[in-house]
């Protein structure tokens, strides 16, 4: 279930990140779209590291569903190379790059779930 001000605490969360460069350990895609998911339900998700993105994410327990029905606040898999993002507006996910947060249209994007 989300947080009646989740869209505030998802716009902070974006605002925070927007600089913060991928770090193998501290900031990646999972972190990201952890923080994403406590930012929106306000809760972390228990997850099982799988031998792909995709099937780790699963693991914590949100239904799949087409990226093109994919809101803001839901999270989403790009690929080449796979990362996890969290759609912010409708049609744009945004994903940690080297220098920060980056964004690209949800036809990139190959699975979403619905957070909340």
């Amino acid at each position: 279930m989300r947080r009646k001000d989740w869209a505030t605490r998802l716009a902070a969360l974006l605002s925070a990140a927007e600089a913060r460069p991928f770090h193998a350990r501290q900031w990646n895609c999972a972190s990201f779209a952890l923080a994403a998911v406590e930012a929106v339900t306000g809760n972390r998700p228990s997850v099982t590291v799988r031998p792909c993105l995709a099937a780790s994410a699963d693991s914590a327990g949100f239904p799949r569903i087409a990226p093109a029905f994919a809101r803001a606040g839901d999270i989403v898999l790009a690929g080449d190379p796979p990362r996890l993002g969290v759609v912010v507006e409708a049609g744009r996910a945004a994903f940690v790059g080297p220098r920060g947060l980056t964004t690209a249209a949800i036809t990139e994007c190959n699975t979403a779930w619905r957070i909340g």
